[in-house]
């Protein structure tokens, strides 16, 4: 399944949905059931990360061979950081010998190990890494793209120069960090088309899964809690984790409902390995008919 094509043919917005590698044994025990629930909502494709250095590459491998055993549509991450090129091929190598057929490139965050040395012949930018591998194979190639600006970022504008150079080396679709204030996004795609990326650019969608989490996630991610958001997760400082994750699917719907109507290619759910949220705004999106 390569995912460019669906961008290019799909007459509806492309779904998709985002996994990492469950992380011990009772995860991975509960991880079949998750895939199997949402994926009565008939996604498009499913993707999984790929652990910072290569730390859990046979468990994101496992993983992918998982979801192709149940004949869903799959695209496996690769993250360079810290890998050689023998390691990258022989990665690559294994996911195309399970027939892998879009890949998601992404540079990757240093592993939080004191004793990590990188290969010294690992890519510093994505950019590089999609070019080395466009080179070798015929993947279908997927990179990520940051409507706030990377957070390591110099600018905005300069992290736009690195995703127009990703796509000049072969990457065939964006997938965009997630916001939580669509104009983000908006203003996003239309920088980056007036810079020349013609490639499909979609936007990530991040419920509120809990309080802890959105924080956590925003500082690592350079995402904005809008004042709209943090008002409505102040209201419910004292509030059980269901009225939370319900604000979170609201919001959500309310989110996907603007994007859709402004035309998008297509939306990307991060799951984090969870099914409730994504299936309840994916259904009342069906039964609004905007999906």
């Amino acid at each position: 399944m390569r995912v460019s094509n669906l961008y290019k043919n799909s007459k509806k917005p492309v779904i998709s949905m985002e996994f990492f590698p469950p992380r011990d044994a009772k995860a991975s025990d509960n991880f079949g059931a998750i895939i199997d629930k949402l994926s009565e909502l008939k996604p498009d494709y499913m993707s999984v990360t790929f652990g910072a250095g290569g730390s859990n590459r046979d468990g994101s491998y496992q993983t992918v061979k998982k979801i192709i055993d149940k004949k869903l549509p799959i695209v496996a991450y690769i993250a360079g950081l810290g890998l050689g090129h023998n390691e990258i091929t022989e990665i690559l190598d294994r996911y195309k010998e399970i027939g892998v057929e879009t890949i998601f490139v992404i540079r990757g965050d240093k592993p939080r190990d004191d004793n990590y040395t990188p290969h010294p012949e690992s890519f510093s930018y994505a950019s590089e890494m999609i070019a080395f591998i466009k080179k070798r194979y015929d993947f279908s190639l997927g990179c990520a793209g940051y409507p706030e600006g990377h957070i390591e970022a110099e600018s905005l504008e300069k992290d736009i120069e690195f995703l127009k150079l990703k796509e000049k080396n072969g990457a065939e679709y964006v997938i965009a960090q997630y916001c939580y204030d669509n104009n983000y996004f908006f203003k996003y795609v239309e920088k980056c088309r007036a810079a020349g990326i013609s490639i499909p650019i979609i936007p990530g969608i991040m419920p509120v899964y809990t309080v802890k989490m959105t924080k956590m996630l925003s500082k690592v991610c350079g995402t904005t809690i809008t004042d709209e958001l943090q008002n409505k997760l102040d209201k419910l400082a004292d509030a059980d984790k269901n009225e939370v994750l319900n604000l979170g699917i609201d919001f959500a719907v309310e989110q996907c409902r603007g994007l859709l109507k402004n035309g998008v290619d297509g939306l990307h759910f991060y799951t984090m390995n969870r099914s409730k949220s994504t299936s309840e705004i994916i259904n009342r999106l069906r039964r609004e008919n905007l999906l």
